[in-house]
């Protein structure tokens, strides 16, 4: 075993990821025993600085002895790691926003927009430029290490990298979590006590078995009794879409509404929060002109009933790392998987993981082959060792290898400069309004966002 682990964050100004990750790597009791060295990089350096700044006081709160540092040097920040942490977005909510709103003006039936459809499509071509070059300077400073990645869209990025680049990576979601949290709380059994086991496309995942820990009881028709006895609009927005995919293709699905609408076209009418999300009135501003940040509202439930009357002009990224850890709060730990993987594949540790995202090798059996899709699996010294699952229900499977043409089709597009690549994803995507409206899409989000999408011909 080495006595030193280098770990590098990319993309280390996100207050989602980046906080949490570095507090994980400081209270592994396994990290403890050895010299840990976390290097953050990031392209802005006043985010850099506000995590720097946080990284150093938690270290410093822990008693950790562990080097950090900061650069936006991409090929200093990498060379030696041995795991490299990638969460990248520029402007997250500016272009997002523009992603959940501008599709559906041209008829298309998106909900979200952040994985799947139009929104999701664009949102590769804008991440996928970046990931690539990350992981160029991974084969040139750190060939052998493994990227963990938590950049959306995750199937599609994972894809691309894997199928682009030499590098190990292995995509991560906390979206099976999620779902193990709705089958305890429909099941109404602590969420340790149930064994799952599922797989699928990222944000459109399955359980094919539900049982008991203690006895091995299937669980699914206790599931079935009781999700027929819950009020039909109990926490519409979380859960009415899971309930009509639970009784129409018999699995349970996860994370949620919002996520898995995004992959078919008839999600809209499920989702009220729809139309909140990124509000805004055009009579009183242009948000991409002028440049405003819209709020991002996930679903209609506290955060809209209970808002105060008056905005809290102090919500603001320092406030939210600084909540962390002024005042006497403690550093917080996160359920992500990334650090126990870490610790998995560093010390030699088999454990297992609810879902990782990877390339179809046989795992879904009756799934397109060489896409990336989400599966359980064994991480030790050796790597990460995706599971196989059973079968999915026909028409899932139809469902998910159409989106395996559609990555594969947008891979192609980055690669070639194609707009024609990226208008024949759209016109198969299962939210498409017509033709004329894709082509007239395109120019208008590459017009748009042409500062940052790659070049299209």
């Amino acid at each position: 075993m080495k006595d030193k682990v280098k770990f590098t964050f990319i993309g280390a100004g996100s207050v989602c990821f980046c906080p949490e990750t570095v507090a994980d790597i400081l209270k592994s009791d396994l990290f403890k025993q050895v010299d840990v060295e976390i290097c953050l990089m990031d392209i802005s350096q006043e985010a850099l600085d506000l995590s720097f700044g946080y990284c150093k006081e938690v270290a410093e709160h822990l008693g950790s002895k562990a080097l950090v540092s900061a650069t936006t040097d991409l090929q200093k920040a990498v060379d030696g790691a041995d795991f490299v942490i990638t969460a990248i977005e520029v402007n997250r909510y500016h272009y997002w926003s523009m992603d959940f709103h501008i599709p559906r003006r041209f008829g298309f039936r998106q909900i979200y927009g952040e994985n799947g459809g139009p929104g999701g499509m664009f949102h590769f071509l804008r991440n996928v430029s970046p990931l690539i070059k990350i992981a160029k300077a991974m084969e040139k400073g750190c060939p052998d290490a493994w990227m963990l990645n938590y950049t959306n869209p995750e199937a599609k990025l994972m894809e691309a990298v894997s199928k682009l680049t030499k590098i190990k990576s292995v995509g991560l979601c906390h979206g099976v979590e999620m779902g193990m949290d709705q089958l305890g709380m429909l099941l109404d059994i602590p969420k340790d006590e149930i064994e799952a086991e599922g797989g699928g496309l990222n944000h459109f995942g399955w359980f094919t078995s539900v049982r008991r820990k203690s006895t091995g009881e299937d669980l699914y028709p206790l599931l079935r009794e009781r999700e027929k006895k819950i009020d039909r609009l109990w926490q519409w927005d979380n859960f009415a879409l899971s309930r009509l995919m639970f009784n129409t293709f018999g699995l349970w699905p996860y994370p949620g509404t919002n996520h898995i609408g995004e992959y078919i076209s008839w999600s809209d009418e499920l989702l009220a929060s729809a139309k909140l999300q990124f509000y805004y009135n055009p009579t009183e501003f242009n948000p991409w002109n002028d440049k405003k940040q819209l709020e991002f509202v996930y679903s209609i439930d506290k955060e809209t009933t209970d808002r105060p009357m008056f905005p809290n002009e102090g919500d603001t990224d320092d406030a939210y790392i600084n909540s962390f850890t002024l005042g006497g709060h403690k550093p917080p730990a996160s359920a992500e998987y990334g650090i126990p993987i870490a610790e998995a594949i560093f010390f030699d540790k088999a454990r297992h993981f609810g879902a990782v995202n990877v390339l179809n090798n046989g795992f879904i059996p009756n799934v397109l082959d060489k896409m990336a899709v989400e599966v359980p699996a064994i991480a030790d010294g050796k790597g990460i060792h995706p599971e196989t699952i059973a079968p999915l229900p026909a028409a899932v499977a139809a469902m998910i290898s159409l989106q395996g043409t559609i990555h594969q089709l947008l891979i192609e597009a980055y690669q070639e400069k194609s707009k024609n690549k990226l208008l024949q994803a759209l016109l198969i995507d299962p939210t498409l309004s017509n033709y004329h409206n894709a082509v007239e899409l395109i120019n208008v989000m590459c017009n748009m966002q042409k500062e940052i999408l790659p070049e299209l011909r």
